[in-house]
């Protein structure tokens, strides 16, 4: 993985992860799927993964073509429909190939959440003393968006680049700020303000690019830099919070014992 921050695969975790996402999203039974639903708001998550990555969002478009066959065979009359038994009517679903993978995603998701969950618990119960805790930094990998979940923040991402007059100019501009920049620039806005709504981060704005790389800030912010987003409403506002204030020293205080001084007795 290269240092330089960069929207990759693995951050979105895959397609089926999009896919269990619009499930929730949409209260939908998973061995129902509607795939005339599901395949229009994958083309629209898609749509916008383009603009933050054309290169590797390889497995996303396989799945909206997958998703597209499905549909298109759904909707297409068989004329041997009639002769098929109830038995075999239900094995020749074109959904079933597809209900099974997000059906198996599901359950090791939820494992993998389950576990998350006790790893947590248990820190809070036996916190790591000083000396224990890992000197290296921690690898950005790892890291994983918890209060908002990062397709809510792909879907608000989508509405503020649907607005009628991003990239209505004639010329195309584009936008060379390092993300870097505007990591300061948000960081320093949300530490002063307390709370900002994610849409009025990019009020006023028209360069595409520009709305891009303010975005990948925001995830650099929330990933790597302990900012908080929250969402009070299903498919509400998205609000920034920034890091929760730990006092350090006190806790480093706590868990390493004071030094012996020259005045303290020694033993008889």
């Amino acid at each position: 993985m290269s240092e330089k921050y960069r929207v990759e695969l693995d951050i979105f975790t895959g397609p089926l992860d999009l896919l269990l996402y619009l499930v929730r999203r949409n209260e939908l039974d998973i061995v129902d799927l509607p795939i005339s639903t599901l395949t229009k708001q994958f083309q629209e998550f898609l749509e916008v993964l383009k603009h933050l990555d054309l290169d590797l969002v390889g497995d996303f478009v396989v799945m909206a073509s997958t998703l597209a066959e499905i549909k298109s065979r759904n909707v297409l009359p068989s004329q041997a429909e009639e002769e098929i038994p109830l038995e075999a009517e239900s094995n020749s679903d074109p959904r079933s190939d597809l209900i099974h993978q997000l059906l198996e995603y599901k359950k090791f998701k939820d494992a993998a959440n389950s576990l998350q969950e006790q790893a947590a618990e248990w820190q809070e119960r036996y916190p790591r003393l000083a000396d224990e805790r890992p000197v290296s930094s921690k690898d950005p990998a790892a890291d994983r968006i918890k209060e908002v979940e990062l397709w809510d923040l792909v879907s608000a991402l989508g509405r503020v680049l649907k607005r009628k007059e991003v990239d209505t100019e004639s010329k195309i501009r584009y936008d060379e700020t390092p993300i870097h920049k505007y990591v300061d620039q948000i960081g320093a806005l949300v530490r002063e303000q307390k709370v900002v709504q994610f849409t009025s981060l990019f009020e006023g704005e028209i360069i595409r690019s520009k709305i891009i790389g303010m975005f990948l800030a925001v995830l650099e912010l929330i990933r790597h830099h302990g900012f908080r987003a929250e969402q009070i409403e299903d498919h509400g506002e998205i609000v920034l919070q920034p890091p929760e204030e730990v006092d350090e020293q006190a806790e480093t205080q706590e868990s390493v014992p004071p030094e012996e001084t020259e005045d303290a007795p020694g033993p008889e």
